[in-house]
């Protein structure tokens, strides 16, 4: 039995879109018919566009967030820890959920289920939707009979990695925030505060202090070019965003910013967290440390440690354990290779390698404090270098002209 996406007219003339099973898409019109449902539009509810099938099919494209993920897979974790079949477990999300892309998304997987497809297979489906250490991992506890206890994994480590992205944003949060608001203020004082202050030493026909001279030109400067100069600022972010798309000079930029003192330290916190996090719970789920090494190295956003990751697999595919393999890269922080170490030689890497991803968040945490800790007064020094700067320019005239008074 498959989903159908259908976009119908109710007795009442109210338009309805939602899904239907039904085995055929005859049927699905006849079903809706029986619903009192006038059908308009119906198409079987497939996965992404990037993705073909095993029946060969093109498919749409499926979109949903992290967030709606990592919740769908905490519900089916808690229903197949209760000893509720994948099946129902899947129809109880579906019904369970507000959000029309969520529901459709669940009982297209349902439907592949009852089909005969593996819960794994039928995920297989939708990539852009599970990512492949999430399909890689289901499939692991499927196998193994154990699907109840990968869920809950995954659904922490989701939960997780959705906090740890919201903690650094907020962090950074207060300083774009200043940042802003003192571009603002800046623009404010020079296009509207400054020309009416600066009107009355012109007409006085006295001579001007230097800074006084310097801040009417950047007044008038803004004030008639200050469109071009947006336009061209915006020009040039969007081709460094189109430049940074090139993969040379995405790791060229990023090998950079390993290279910088404190940004450095938490780029590669960042990414050692995520990867030995990724990696225990693959490990955890039993799937082969090579596997696991080549879906783990996906997760990395900086280039040059995921080429490190990449380097590291083909060493450990030859024999090297792990440990020695990422040492030699020189990328990842000495107590992430102990810990690594330590694991391999006691047998339970994947409980060395969550200390590992939990020693990194700490760490995390203290590098994004300390920058913090350096940009927020940094920026209230240039701000208030700023404004010192506007009032000089603007109060060193009205001192020369009292003097002349007198």
């Amino acid at each position: 039995m498959g989903a159908f996406e259908y976009t119908a007219v109710d007795n009442a003339g109210r338009r309805q879109r939602g899904v239907q099973e039904a085995d055929t898409l005859k049927h699905a019109r006849q079903r809706l018919r029986e619903r009192g449902l006038l059908p308009l539009q119906v198409g079987e509810l497939q996965g992404d566009s990037d993705h073909t099938g095993k029946r060969g099919r093109r498919q749409s494209r499926t979109s949903i967030g992290t967030a709606e993920v990592a919740l769908i897979t905490r519900q089916l974790a808690t229903l197949a820890r209760s000893g509720m079949p994948v099946v129902e477990a899947l129809t109880a999300v579906a019904e369970q959920s507000e959000k029309r892309k969520v529901r459709n998304t669940v009982l297209a997987v349902r439907s592949r289920v009852m089909e005969g497809y593996a819960f794994a297979d039928a995920l297989n489906e939708f990539p852009g939707v599970f990512p492949e250490m999430y399909r890689a991992t289901v499939a692991a506890g499927e196998q193994a009979g154990h699907l109840e206890a990968v869920l809950e994994r995954l659904a922490d480590y989701m939960e997780e990695r959705k906090a740890a992205g919201q903690k650094i944003m907020l962090a950074f949060l207060y300083p774009l925030i200043l940042v802003i608001v003192s571009l603002l203020v800046v623009v404010g004082l020079l296009t509207y505060v400054v020309p009416e202050i600066t009107r009355v030493f012109e007409t006085s026909g006295q001579t001007l202090p230097g800074i006084t001279v310097l801040l009417i030109n950047l007044s008038d400067g803004l004030r008639e070019h200050g469109v071009v100069l947006g336009l061209g600022i915006l020009a040039a972010l969007f081709l460094a965003r189109q430049l940074y798309r090139i993969e040379i000079v995405a790791e060229t930029v990023q090998r950079q910013m390993l290279r910088l003192p404190v940004v450095g330290r938490l780029v590669r916190g960042h990414n050692t967290a995520q990867f030995t996090r990724t990696l225990s719970i693959l490990s955890a789920s039993g799937v082969p440390i090579l596997d696991a090494l080549r879906v783990s190295a996906r997760v990395l956003s900086n280039l040059p440690m995921r080429k490190s990751v990449v380097a590291a697999t083909a060493e450990v595919r030859e024999g090297v354990s792990l440990s020695s393999a990422l040492e030699k890269t020189r990328r990842f922080p000495v107590i992430t290779l102990r810990l690594i170490g330590a694991g391999e030689a006691g047998g339970n890497l994947d409980t060395m390698l969550e200390r590992a991803a939990d020693a990194q968040d700490k760490e995390l945490d203290a590098a994004v404090a300390l920058l913090l800790g350096i940009l927020e007064p940094l920026l209230i020094l240039l701000m208030g270098g700023i404004v010192l700067f506007v009032v000089l320019a603007t109060l060193l005239p009205i001192f020369d002209m009292n003097q002349l008074v007198r």
